[in-house]
């Protein structure tokens, strides 16, 4: 019981306790399927969905680009590495055929070499780490530095690729433009007899 106070009168009346105990709130609670959602409600629900469904697709984008790169191609015994990081379909074409994309890096240990070779369409470089010594055809070779780029043209037999230190490796990035049908994009040059 509790005392109420009315004008000059006192007066004494069972007050209901402003708390509920556990067991009315757990009756007087509605469960998911009593609640109507009004439209805020909706829109809330549905950018939660969204969000997740959207973090997600990225934790699943990023575990299959980590996993291309985990499948990289490792070089045997003597050969540089390439590592494929990235084929994709252009809209540009290449000597009117449909064309493609792909981009590499290649790393050369300390002083290691690469065979020569041709590329199935132009390569555009840039020199990531280190110095690469570079030529083409009969041009002159050319020594880059790490941020440098450097360009091949369609069909050119590249004859010099190697890192010209002793002591630290050689990183490039390869873009490499090339008809969709190409199986291969870089071609092995057969040695003259």
């Amino acid at each position: 019981m509790s005392r109420r106070i009315d004008g000059n009168k006192h007066r004494w009346e069972v007050v209901k306790p402003f708390c509920e105990t556990k067991n009315q709130q757990t009756k007087n609670m509605k469960t998911k399927d009593q609640i109507e959602l009004t439209p805020r409600g909706a829109e809330r629900r549905n950018l939660i969905m969204r969000t997740a469904v959207a973090s997600l697709a990225l934790v699943v984008c990023a575990a299959i680009g980590v996993g291309g790169v985990t499948l990289a191609q490792h070089a045997g015994k003597g050969q540089v590495k390439v590592t494929h990081l990235s084929q994709r379909e252009i809209v540009e074409k290449l000597d009117g055929k449909d064309a493609s994309a792909t981009v590499k890096e290649v790393t050369f240990e300390p002083g290691q070499k690469d065979l020569s070779h041709r590329h199935a369409g132009p390569v555009f470089g840039y020199v990531l780490e280190g110095e690469y010594e570079h030529a083409i055809d009969d041009e002159p070779v050319k020594i880059y530095k790490a941020g440098e780029t450097f360009y091949e043209p369609s069909g050119c037999v590249h004859r010099v690729a190697q890192n010209p230190s002793g002591k630290t490796r050689t990183r490039l990035l390869a873009v490499i433009l090339h008809p969709r049908a190409a199986k291969e994009v870089t071609l092995p040059q057969k040695e003259k007899e």
